[in-house]
């Protein structure tokens, strides 16, 4: 019973909140705007950009020290689109970038009177997109963050008029006389005065069109207002010179606001004693009522009457002020999400005659009601398939009210790979090799690109040359700009030709990609059939099972990959795990090189069986062949000729007497180990080691079981040697590069099985 009185009380107090909107005289609120100006003075484009910015944080810029970035950032938008959110949206990060500059730009006021059209091939996810935005601004703006105000006019009917005899007793008599005997005339009835509420001394008059608090100051005073009223600061230089706050200035109030404001200022002929009649509370926005949010989807029809009145709000005008028609309480559909959202679900339909219907209300700003014009200053924003353009392309005036952005197919592997994680579960790592649910990401997007890239090509003149890394359409090195990576594998000489116009341009070319291919629903059906089979297996899903998968069980598919592709893709897959476990092999002795490299300097200028102490390690040296050629060896390989041993050895010599001891040990000071000779040396000696750290045990076929039976019973039954080795090798595996224990198993039985230590001998 306690538990049930205690979740009670919770419920209770969870829902315990105000049931009344609280009214702020107008004064207040200008206090409110004095303290707090850049939340208080903000209409909606101001309140999409604020709400942006909640919800999405500072984007990282990888390289900001780079004088060529182009400021392409990593954007985490999963608060905006991700979270608390029945169906996610991921955006990539072309996308992300291209929204974050349409919202710094809505803000700026530069791209107001236009309709934002989110344009993207079927299966792109706009509808998840523009549902959970939409979800968003909603939430920011009913919380104190976002939270606008609005005009509600209090009429005081106490200085209005003397309405004390109207009460409730009157208006029963007439009602029972009415009903009981029928009286000709006008008085048989109430009057419009006896709908009155005689309970309170005021009457509401809410604003329909949301109008801004600050727009019942006239437009000839509101600068010399607030001058007055803000000092000179950074907010209030913004005010007066900023675009984004033109509309203070050059908004106008709804007809029927200022048509109370004129006749009160009639009746009262003080400006003060209006403006004590002006209130404001919060814009309270709900899109399943239609306020301040309305989605429209084709299949709804239009309301045969646009036009909406409030009969007891008028009647209760009229009362107050006795000349009839002074004030008309009308106003249209449009009016109730002035300063708000008001959203298209693809253009077709009966949403086609709305979007056209929005034309003349982008040009003017304006609608007329009956013989009214109505302010409309909302956000308007639609989504539109490729194949509906064609249903407004011979509007002609349409073209430059309205703003395309792009929202194609998925472009970065990372968001991919991420929308398979989020759809299958986080689990789904566990079940491949590190990089194989990224290289089937690859993949589906090497569909999605332009066979051909004018900018890449540009900038990369012969792509044959990166053969190891990349295709020959460098759709792979264009897919890792597109996750903001340059690849480390670049030349100093192309890296150095990346420039920021040459970036901007692949990048923009995002815009044109993404329209084709497998769509967004293609991709999770077709990843599901790649995954379920293997989704409980002992082992890993590896770089076979992907390439099997498009070229034997389904090579239907294949003909949509580009030629080439899928090779490509298994040769880089192939020569970086070769890489990574070559990497983790290798044990080196900095201070044993080091001697080596010392040694081998000084000992070239001396005669073969000479005994001499080297200058730079105080170590007595016996110069042999076999003392020279086993350092070699580990310099230029071991199968390298006699030839080209005595020209690298003579090379080296000539380099070391004609500027590394005159010039950089005796002339600079410097010790030999800064010299540019020792540091070229070093550079060398590790990377052949570290090539050839395979060749040892490539031969042994003990290594392969030894790693097979890694951490198995047998594996105590190898000699210490190879059981150090392949503990070494499992550990630095799943260390550096996040492996598994058994992944780290898997690649490694993958390299030596394939040979691809013997495939990539001669790269």
């Amino acid at each position: 019973m306690k538990n049930i009185e205690k979740a009670l009380q919770l419920l209770n107090k969870s829902t315990n909140g105000p049931t009344e909107k609280a009214l702020l005289p107008f004064e207040e609120w200008i206090k409110l705007a004095h303290d707090k100006p850049e939340s208080a003075i903000r209409n909606v484009f101001q309140i999409f950009h604020d709400m942006v910015k909640n919800y999405v944080d500072q984007g990282i810029d990888e390289y900001p020290d780079d004088p060529e970035s182009i400021h392409f950032l990593d954007y985490d938008c999963s608060r905006l689109f991700v979270e608390d959110s029945d169906r996610p949206f991921l955006a990539d990060r072309p996308f992300a970038n291209r929204l974050l500059r349409q919202v710094e730009a809505l803000k700026r006021g530069a791209q107001q009177n236009k309709i934002y059209i989110f344009y993207g091939p079927p299966g792109c996810g706009k509808s998840t997109f523009l549902n959970n935005l939409l979800k968003k601004f909603e939430e920011y703006a009913n919380i104190k963050e976002g939270l606008r105000y609005e005009t509600v006019w209090r009429l005081d009917k106490k200085i209005l008029g003397d309405f004390r005899h109207h009460t409730k007793n009157t208006l029963i008599m007439k009602l029972c006389k009415a009903l009981e005997a029928p009286i000709e005339g006008e008085d048989a009835l109430p009057d419009e005065e006896d709908f009155i509420d005689t309970e309170t001394d005021y009457i509401d008059i809410p604003c329909p069109s949301h109008d801004h608090p600050l727009l019942m100051i006239p437009k000839i005073y509101r600068r010399d207002f607030f001058d007055a009223l803000f000092d000179n600061d950074e907010f209030k230089e913004k005010l007066f010179t900023g675009k984004e706050y033109e509309w203070v200035f050059s908004d106008k109030p709804c007809t029927i606001c200022s048509s109370i404001y004129q006749a009160l200022s009639g009746v009262l002929k003080s400006p003060g004693e209006v403006y004590k009649m002006i209130y404001a509370q919060p814009y309270r926005f709900n899109r399943r009522l239609g306020e301040g949010i309305s989605v429209f989807n084709p299949g709804d029809k239009p309301l045969k009457q646009n036009i909406l009145k409030n009969e007891m709000i008028q009647k209760r005008i009229n009362s107050l002020f006795k000349e009839r028609n002074t004030i008309q309480y009308i106003y249209s559909r449009y009016a109730k999400t002035n300063n708000g959202v008001y959203a298209l679900m693809d253009i077709k339909s009966h949403n086609t005659d709305r979007l056209i219907e929005l034309h003349n209300i982008v040009s003017e700003g304006v609608h007329k009601v009956e013989d009214i014009e109505e302010n409309v200053n909302s956000l308007l924003v639609a989504l539109m398939n490729p194949e509906d353009k064609k249903n407004i392309q011979n509007i002609q005036s349409f073209s430059d009210r309205i703003e395309y952005i792009n929202i194609p197919y998925v472009l970065d592997h990372h968001t991919e790979a991420e929308i398979y994680r989020n759809i299958f579960g986080k689990q789904i790592d566990e079940s491949f090799l590190p990089r194989i649910l990224h290289n089937f990401a690859r993949v589906v997007i090497s569909t999605r690109l332009n066979k051909k890239s004018e900018g890449m090509l540009e900038w990369i003149k012969n792509p044959k040359k990166y053969s190891l890394y990349c295709d020959e359409n460098l759709h792979l090195l264009k897919m890792a700009l597109y996750t903001g990576l340059i690849p480390t594998w670049l030349s100093e000489e192309d890296r150095k030709r990346l420039t920021a116009k040459r970036r901007r341009n692949i990048i923009s070319e995002s815009e044109k990609e993404g329209a084709s291919g497998f769509s967004g629903r293609d991709s999770i059906r077709i990843f599901n059939e790649f995954y379920s089979p293997y989704a409980k297996a002992e082992r890993p899903i590896n770089m076979s099972n992907l390439c099997d998968f498009f070229t034997k069980f389904h090579s239907d598919l294949k003909k949509t990959i580009p030629e080439g592709f899928l090779d490509s893709l298994l040769r880089m897959y192939n020569y970086t795990v070769l890489q990574e476990v070559k990497e983790s092999l290798y044990y080196y002795n900095e201070e044993q090189i080091s001697k080596d490299i010392q040694h081998y300097v000084f000992a070239i200028n001396f005669e073969i069986g000479s005994v001499e102490t080297c200058n730079f390690t105080g170590e007595k040296l016996e110069i042999t062949n076999g003392f020279i050629q086993d350092i070699e060896n580990r310099l230029l390989g071991a199968g390298s000729s006699e030839q080209k041993r005595t020209d690298f050895r003579n090379v080296t010599q000539k380099e070391y007497t004609s500027k590394t001891l005159t010039k950089e040990i005796m002339l600079e000071g410097k010790p030999i180990v800064e010299t540019e000779l020792y540091q070229n040396l070093y550079s060398q000696y590790e990377y052949n080691i570290k090539e050839k750290v395979l060749d040892p045990f490539l031969e042994n076929e003990n290594f392969r079981r030894a790693i097979k039976d890694y951490n198995k019973d047998d594996f105590k039954t190898y000699d210490e040697k190879i059981r150090n080795d392949v503990t070494f090798l499992m550990n630095n595996l799943c260390k550096k590069f996040n492996y598994t224990e058994k992944g780290a198993q898997e690649v490694c039985i993958y390299v030596i099985d394939n040979e691809l230590a013997k495939s990539f001998s001669n790269t």
